[in-house]
């Protein structure tokens, strides 16, 4: 090897090991975030060397916190022991708001950013992961004439399941709310694990769970009550050995779900003898039609049902709306049976809805 090569090769190297260093050097430091500590306290941690002011804001917080930076720029902050539950958080940087970059749990929604924190009971809480038999939940595709496009559901089917057809299985289709997705009932309400728990402990009939995408724009909404009529019911009983009678489907929701639900329950009581909303939103034209100058046979009504609840929380911002609702489908004659608890308009409550409903259906 002649000088000059030698020359170059060092070169090369002491180019690389600086490069190597100055990667290094840029790259953020491995963080963990959040931390759920034994006495259910969580630490939240932010890298950023550049950012003014970074807060936290959570579903746990009445307001926003501001995290305190070290001389790393990482930005940290403890707070005290949260009530055992999932919730929703998020970063504000310099008035951004951003998700956990160190946390995979991601909110399921389009419209906001959020991860999510899970802090665990000292006792498995309804949505928790046990150990007991548990069921599937299936990416499927259904053509929907309605709309003129494939579209995709999700499907949880119980354990054990039968697909020979032997067993006919009761189906609840489960909406979720306005901006949210077909994925939130699972990856945020743990539909899938309440279900497992409560059908393990014997509180609720092995069921089949539909889970739509209810957002059907710039379609007019009203068309997905027709999607769910004409296209997704019939794409379930077509792939799954289901209890095609009335008495076998339940229709629930959350929020503007809620509202479709009613919606899609009240305009087909022949279909559904469940009709379960969470805090529905009914400021919508397919509501106020549907609704406004509704004289309907309440007791043809009440034979069909077999239950019919909304439920709502004290703190929710629809909790005003939702109890002229409950008073209006109560002076019409239908037998309804409210639950009212606390909280506010929170995924935390959903699961605590859902959960009722699943031990009072399909009896």
């Amino acid at each position: 090897m002649t000088m000059k090569n030698l020359r170059i090769q060092l070169l090369f190297l002491f180019i690389s090991v600086f490069l190597s260093q100055e990667i290094i050097a840029q790259r953020p430091p491995a963080i963990s975030s959040p931390d759920v500590h034994p006495d259910k306290s969580v630490t939240f941690r932010y890298f950023s060397k550049t950012a003014k002011e970074v807060k936290l804001s959570g579903e746990f917080l009445k307001e926003p916190v501001d995290l305190k930076k070290d001389t790393t720029g990482i930005w940290s902050i403890t707070v005290p022991a949260i009530k055992p539950d999932i919730y929703p958080y998020n970063f504000v940087v310099d008035g951004v708001s951003v998700q956990d970059p160190n946390n995979t749990y991601v909110f399921a929604n389009e419209r906001f950013k959020r991860s999510i924190v899970d802090v665990p009971g000292d006792q498995p809480l309804a949505h928790s992961l046990q150990n007991v038999p548990h069921g599937k939940v299936s990416y499927q595709y259904y053509e929907s004439k309605t709309l003129g496009v494939t579209r995709q559901l999700l499907v949880y089917t119980p354990p054990n399941f039968d697909a020979s057809g032997k067993t006919k299985y009761p189906v609840m289709y489960l909406i979720h709310g306005g901006s949210d997705t077909e994925e939130t009932w699972t990856k945020v309400g743990k539909s899938n694990l309440i279900a497992d728990n409560l059908i393990a402990a014997g509180k609720a009939k092995k069921m089949i769970i539909v889970m739509p995408y209810g957002n059907v724009r710039p379609a007019p909404m009203p068309d997905f009550t027709k999607d769910v009529i004409n296209d997704i019911i019939p794409f379930i009983e077509e792939n799954y050995p289901v209890d095609k009678n009335s008495s076998g489907r339940a229709v629930a929701g959350f929020s503007v779900g809620g509202g479709q639900t009613l919606n899609i329950g009240f305009t087909n009581t022949d279909k559904f003898a469940y009709i379960c909303s969470y805090a529905p939103f009914t400021a919508t034209e397919e509501f106020r039609k549907n609704f406004d100058n509704w004289s309907p046979d309440a007791a043809k009504i009440n034979q069909q049902l077999k239950l019919f609840t909304i439920s709502v929380g004290t703190d929710d911002f629809l909790y005003e709306s939702v109890k002229k609702n409950i008073a209006m489908f109560e002076e019409k004659g239908i037998k309804i049976k409210p639950l009212i608890v606390d909280g506010g308009h929170t995924w935390m409550n959903c699961k605590l809805f859902l959960a009722n409903s699943l031990e009072q259906i399909f009896k």
